[in-house]
């Protein structure tokens, strides 16, 4: 048989899983500890999905009631900012997955052959930053149903008329130093994205960072085109 008619064998497949601790009772709103792990608190609401209206009116609950501007999970301290741990428990509680830990590369290998890894805190996962994140989308955000969006006034649009899941999340030019993650959300009756001539430049938006915000727009203006990041990526999740 000539060499090259030889069949390859195809490529193993592998499904790559959600890197998730399980909820902690002491990971909580008014705590500093335990920020790697999602909430476990029954009064938080999760979004309902049974239609685009009660999507969006659970959505702003949630807002109320994580509540970011005084929460203390979310305010910065001396070393750092948690922009990535607003951006994570928004959309657990929005049942989307976005990563606060992720697999170590020994972990992804292990995965790739088909072996089977338990998510344990700096042995099989680590904690993921906002930079890191931004990388992340690019590689793994649609292998978890998350699609990339070019247009401010498209994803605003959706999350207003779906009650979807928006995220615009940048990424540092310096190495090792933050990026910065923020929501995009439904917009309210008193909360509205910045518009000229009817397009959405600055949407309706929440986060938790130096400053922090319940809901913001132009108040911040554009910045993800800061001078501080090398990159940004706009996504939508239904």
């Amino acid at each position: 048989m000539d060499k090259d008619n030889i069949p390859t064998q195809a490529l193993p497949q592998y499904q790559i899983l959600e890197a998730n601790l399980l909820p902690d009772p002491e990971s909580r709103l008014d705590s500093m500890e335990n920020k790697e792990k999602p909430i476990l608190d029954s009064s938080i609401p999760f979004r309902d999905l049974t239609n685009p209206e009660s999507k969006r009116e659970s959505i702003g609950r949630l807002i109320d009631k994580l509540d970011v501007e005084t929460s203390t999970r979310y305010q910065k301290t001396p070393e750092d900012t948690y922009c990535n741990v607003y951006a994570y428990d928004y959309c657990h509680f929005c049942k989307v997955y976005l990563p606060t830990v992720w697999w170590t590369d020994e972990s992804l290998e292990h995965i790739k052959q088909g072996q089977e890894v338990t998510a344990v805190f700096e042995q099989t996962v680590d904690r993921i930053y906002s930079s890191a994140i931004h990388d992340w989308f690019l590689e793994w955000g649609e292998s978890f149903g998350w699609k990339r969006m070019f247009t401010l006034d498209e994803i605003q649009n959706k999350v207003n008329a779906n009650g979807g899941v928006g995220i615009i999340c940048a990424k540092r030019k310096i190495k090792g130093l933050s990026g910065h993650i923020v929501p995009i959300v439904p917009e309210t009756d008193l909360n509205k994205a910045y518009r000229e001539n009817g397009t959405v430049l600055y949407p309706l938006q929440s986060q938790a960072g130096i400053l922090n915000y319940n809901y913001f727009s132009e108040v911040r203006k554009d910045w993800w085109n800061d001078e501080l990041y090398s990159s940004h990526v706009f996504y939508y999740h239904e």
